[in-house]
């Protein structure tokens, strides 16, 4: 790729996701127009006042609901799609995003378990979240990661994602009361996200980010085969390991806030990658800036299309993702025959 396409490439990402994030804080059902919010925004700003007076009902509005909704969607949406890419990267497969390992069936059993005991406030996401890390290590240890080939990984990944739903399937059998909240969870939504629940996944997110992007020039090499990447004084089997930690972590943060979210980080990375090139320094970075602007675009028609009722937002991205991924088995099957 040349610098100058690059460059071009960077740019419209970011400016992918700066239209997406001023969509998500302008369209809603409140009177808020692109003027009041920008007055809103900037009086946010130590010292400085924009003038002009804003309803105090739609500033809250803004402000408490609808702004930590956009910036948690965005986080979501860029942690899903560097963890796709980062297990994509593992695995040499395109069509392998951070639920092959078990984390989506983990993360469904924690949050049925937690809904069907009761549990409120933080304890759901966070309970999702245990159960997304309790299924990769398991599917880890089963695998035995570094001494197997990622093909063992990923079917001892399906039987580890088998098991955990039927699991959850048993505990779904003896409480249709909770049906409901356990299938609105599965279908996943952001609806009543606030500040605490921005913050919540942030060091998780932090810590499984920089794991990933730090391995993106071993992802490069590795990419070349196991025995090159040997050569040079890398280890395969600790490169394999480390990055799928760090996806997993990034991808159990971001479904432990959302419910579960489908496509994103498959498609994403692809999309990304027929534009920016193979090489993970640039497929990484550029997946969180594009997965970040998709699933804010994606949670607006989720909460708009309906309004004042609500799609599930995993419905939403399924519906956009589902021709992206069949276009993807296409070309894949294609570059494959040739």
């Amino acid at each position: 790729m040349t610098h100058r396409r690059g460059r071009l490439v960077w740019l419209l990402a970011v400016a992918f996701l700066l239209a997406a994030l001023a969509c998500g804080v302008t369209v809603g059902a409140s009177g808020l127009g692109p003027g009041e919010v920008f007055r809103v925004l900037v009086d946010q700003l130590p010292g400085v006042h924009a003038g002009g007076a804003v309803d105090p009902v739609d500033r809250a509005v803004l402000l408490q609901i609808r702004l930590p909704r956009v910036l948690l969607a965005a986080l979501v949406g860029a942690l899903l799609a560097v963890a796709g890419a980062g297990y994509q990267g593992v695995f040499r497969n395109p069509l392998v995003d951070s639920s092959m390992l078990g984390s989506s069936a983990g993360a469904g059993l924690g949050a049925t378990v937690a809904i069907v005991a009761g549990a409120a406030g933080l304890a759901v996401p966070a309970a999702a979240f245990a159960g997304a890390l309790a299924a990769v290590a398991l599917a880890l240890a089963a695998g035995s990661v570094g001494r197997t080939s990622t093909s063992t990984l990923l079917l001892a990944g399906v039987a580890v994602g088998l098991f955990f739903s039927a699991a959850q399937t048993f505990v779904l059998q003896g409480a249709t009361r909770s049906l409901q909240e356990v299938y609105a969870w599965l279908l996943g939504s952001l609806a009543g996200a606030d500040w605490t629940h921005l913050a919540q996944p942030l060091p998780y997110a932090v810590v499984g980010t920089a794991v990933v992007l730090a391995h993106a020039r071993r992802l490069d090499v590795l990419a070349v085969g196991e025995e090159e990447a040997a050569s040079l004084g890398l280890h395969p089997a600790r490169i394999r390991l480390l990055v799928v930690c760090g996806a997993t972590l990034a991808a159990a943060a971001a479904v432990a806030v959302s419910g579960l979210i489908g496509f994103v980080g498959i498609v994403v990375p692809h999309a990304v990658r027929r534009l920016a090139g193979v090489s993970h320094v640039r497929v990484l970075p550029l997946s969180m800036l594009v997965g970040a602007g998709f699933l804010v675009l994606a949670d607006t028609l989720a909460r708009t299309v309906l309004a004042p009722a609500e799609l599930p937002i995993g419905v939403v991205t399924a519906a956009l993702g589902s021709p992206l991924f069949v276009w993807i088995l296409r070309t894949t099957r294609s570059g494959g025959a040739s």
